[in-house]
C-alpha cells in the first residue's frame, strides 16, 4: 500500500503540532484541505488515525504510519546527501526514545553535532524505552538492556553513574545514627515517576530488600537535585550533575563508595541505520566520552 506524500504530511502535522489549523498553517493549506487529506487517509486504511483534540492525538495505527512518514523523509535526506542534491536540510525528522537524565547531561552534545535533523524527543525510564522501539514508534532509543531489540543494532556507550545524596541537614535529621534500614524505612527519598525503580534499587543493595519509604515524585532532573539540596529528601542523582554539589558541602553521600552504575545502548532500527548513520557516530562518541568505561585489560 502506498500512501501520497501530502497525505503523510497532513498526518504528520497534525499529530506533531496537535491541531489541524496548526498544520494547515505550517503547510501553507487551509483546515479543510488538511481534513480531506486526513479523511482520505483514514478511507485508504480503514480505520481511524487521529483522535479529535484539543490537543489531536494519534490513534495506535496513526502513530505508526507518521512515524512511517518520518522514517521515509530521513531516507530522502540520505539519498540527497549521497547524491550531492540541493535540499531544504531541516526535512528530516527523527523520534528517539530517551532518559530524562541522559537529555540533562550530555545528549544535547551529541545533538548540536548533526546537521539536517530535527530531533523529536520521547523521554522515558531508560529500563522502558526499548518498548517504543519494539512498538515501532521510535527509530532509535537510549536504552539500559544491551541485548537488541529485533530488528535494531546495538551500541554499547558505558555506564551511567549515580550517587545516592541528601544535604547535610538532612542526613543530620533522618540519619543521625547512620543509614539504617529502619531508618531508611522513614526517610522521605525522591523518585522521578512510577517507572523509576533506582532508589529501590540502591536500598537492595546497599542497606536492605523491601523498603519502602515515603517519597516525592518529581520528574525532573534539575528539580531533583534542587530537592535534595533543600533537604526535601534524598535521590539517586546523575554523579556529573552534583559532582559539584558534593565539592562545595551542599550535598553528601549517603554511603562511600556505593554508586550505582546503569550501562545505556543506543539501539537503532536496523532499516534505518543506514540514514541515521551520522547520527549513530555522534551518539557513541558523545555518549563514551561522558560516560564510565570498563578498565581496558592489559
Amino acid at each position: 500500500m502506498q500512501f501520497p506524500p501530502h497525505h503523510l504530511a497532513a498526518l504528520s502535522q497534525v499529530l506533531r503540532l496537535g491541531s489541524f489549523d496548526a498544520a494547515a498553517a505550517a503547510l501553507l493549506v487551509t483546515p479543510s484541505a488538511v481534513s480531506q487529506r486526513i479523511k482520505a487517509l483514514e478511507d485508504q486504511v480503514g480505520s481511524a488515525l487521529v483522535r479529535r483534540g484539543p490537543p489531536c492525538r494519534g490513534t495506535e495505527a496513526g502513530l505508526r504510519i507518521a512515524k512511517h512518514a518520518e522514517d521515509i523523509g530521513l531516507l530522502e535526506a540520505q539519498l540527497s546527501r549521497e547524491l550531492a542534491l540541493d535540499r531544504d536540510p531541516i526535512n528530516a525528522r527523527l523520534k528517539v526514545a530517551i532518559n530524562a537524565d541522559s537529555l540533562a547531561t550530555w545528549f544535547i552534545e551529541a545533538m548540536a553535532s548533526v546537521d539536517g535533523v530535527l530531533f523529536d524527543l520521547v523521554i522515558d525510564d531508560q529500563d522502558h524505552s526499548a518498548d517504543w522501539l519494539k512498538r515501532g514508534e521510535v527509530s532509535a532509543a537510549i536504552t539500559a538492556h544491551d541485548k537488541p531489540v529485533t530488528g535494531c543494532d546495538a551500541h554499547a556507550l558505558g555506564a551511567f553513574q549515580y550517587v545516592a545524596c541528601a544535604s547535610p541537614a538532612y542526613m543530620q535529621r533522618w540519619f543521625p545514627n547512620g543509614v539504617t534500614a529502619t531508618a531508611a524505612a522513614r526517610a522521605p527519598c525522591l523518585v522521578f515517576n512510577a517507572k523509576d525503580a533506582l532508589q529501590r534499587r540502591w536500598l537492595e543493595l546497599n542497606v536492605a530488600p523491601d523498603l519502602a519509604p515515603p517519597a516525592h515524585f518529581l520528574p525532573s532532573t534539575q528539580g531533583f537535585v534542587d530537592a535534595a539540596v533543600v533537604g526535601m529528601g534524598w535521590g539517586m542523582n546523575p554523579a556529573e550533575f552534583v559532582r559539584r554539589h558534593i565539592r562545595d558541602g551542599k550535598l553528601v553521600p549517603l554511603l562511600a563508595q556505593t554508586e550505582l552504575k546503569i550501562p545505556l545502548t543506543w539501539q537503532v532500527s536496523r532499516v534505518m541505520a543506514p540514514a541515521l548513520a551520522e547520527v549513530t557516530r555522534a551518539v557513541i562518541n558523545t555518549g563514551r566520552r561522558h560516560l564510565a568505561q570498563k578498565p581496558t585489560e592489559a
